[in-house]
Formats: structure tokens, C-alpha cells, sequence
């Protein structure tokens, strides 16, 4: 089982993101669980999502306290606390954003970081910053967690054709950096 723990700001989609990840998940024959978190329910306060998929079945109904993988929909959320916590040694960090590693503070224990500009893709195709389809192609070039043309299919589904060339753009342009062991 793979834990995946969110964080993002109310408005960029992080709950739509993660259904559509459980629906494509789904239908590919795998399981998949998705947990919401909201702490004040307004556009631009932090959100968070737990969301778990597997071969077998998910028993487990709890927050995700180590993630393997995070990711990040805003960077100005780095700077808090709780954002990197519990990554697990070797874990995956995937962030929206521009700035370098150093200057996001990716921890030593992350072993595959993946920077994408999901804003600029969604400022560019749509005129507004709603990253989560192209945080959604950055997850599915850096993992191998879901199908690519299952996850896309849903992404078009739900939110037609212009988002699965945001999730496309995204995939082809994220920036992928595996630390050596």
C-alpha cells in the first residue's frame, strides 16, 4: 500500500484531484481511498488529503502520518510545520512551484523530488491558478501508482479535454531529481 498525503489551499482542487485518482484507480483494478481534511472551510486556507491505493484492500480509516509520497499543490505551504512531517527515508515529494530545492526545503530523507510550474500551466491553458490536473500528470509521470491513460481518461471526463492537456503539459515538463543512495 502506497500513502499519499496532500496539501494544498482551498479552490486548487485538491478533493476533486484526489477523486478522480480513485476512480482511475479503480477502474484499473486497484483500491483506492481518498480522506479529506478541511481546518477552516474558505477559499485559500490549507487543505489536506490522505489518500492510499493498493493491490489489496484498504482496512486502515486513519489520517496519513507517513506518507511515501507528498504532494504539494502551492509551495507558500512548505514554510509550515506539517508539510514535510512523517515523509517517509526515500519518500517522493512532488511540488508545484518554480523555486529551486534549496529554496523549498525539501527534507534529506526525500529521495525523488518532482517540481512542476502546475500554475503556470493552468494560468496559461485557463486564466486561473487550478493546479490539480496538472499536478495529476506530474503524479503520473513520477509514479507508476495508477494508469497514465486511466488517470487521463477520468481528467477529461471530469473536467473535458483541456485539462488532460494541462495533465499532458505537466507530464511533459515536470522536473524529476532522485537523490543517490
Amino acid at each position: 500500500m502506497k500513502e499519499i498525503r496532500l496539501h494544498g489551499r482551498g479552490g486548487q482542487g485538491v478533493v476533486k484531484a484526489s477523486h478522480i485518482v480513485v476512480k482511475a484507480a479503480v477502474s484499473s483494478g486497484t483500491h483506492g481511498q481518498f480522506i479529506p481534511f478541511f481546518g477552516v472551510e474558505r477559499k485559500g486556507s490549507p487543505v489536506f488529503g490522505f489518500l492510499r491505493l493498493s493491490s489489496e484492500p484498504i482496512r486502515r480509516k486513519t489520517q496519513v502520518y507517513e506518507p511515501d509520497i507528498l504532494i504539494i499543490f502551492d509551495d507558500t505551504l512548505v514554510k509550515l510545520p506539517a508539510t514535510y512531517a512523517g515523509l517517509k527515508e526515500g519518500g517522493t515529494v512532488i511540488i508545484n512551484s518554480t523555486k529551486t530545492i534549496a529554496e523549498l526545503g525539501v527534507p534529506a530523507q526525500a529521495g525523488e523530488i518532482a517540481i512542476v510550474d502546475a500554475t503556470g500551466i493552468s494560468e496559461n491553458l485557463f486564466g486561473r491558478n487550478m493546479p490539480n490536473t496538472s499536478m495529476l500528470g506530474a503524479l503520473a509521470k513520477v509514479t507508476d501508482l495508477v494508469s497514465r491513460d486511466a488517470l487521463f481518461d477520468e481528467i477529461a471526463a471530469a473536467f473535458g479535454e483541456q485539462n488532460r492537456t494541462a495533465a499532458q503539459t505537466a507530464y511533459d515538463s515536470v522536473v524529476i531529481t532522485k537523490k543517490e543512495a
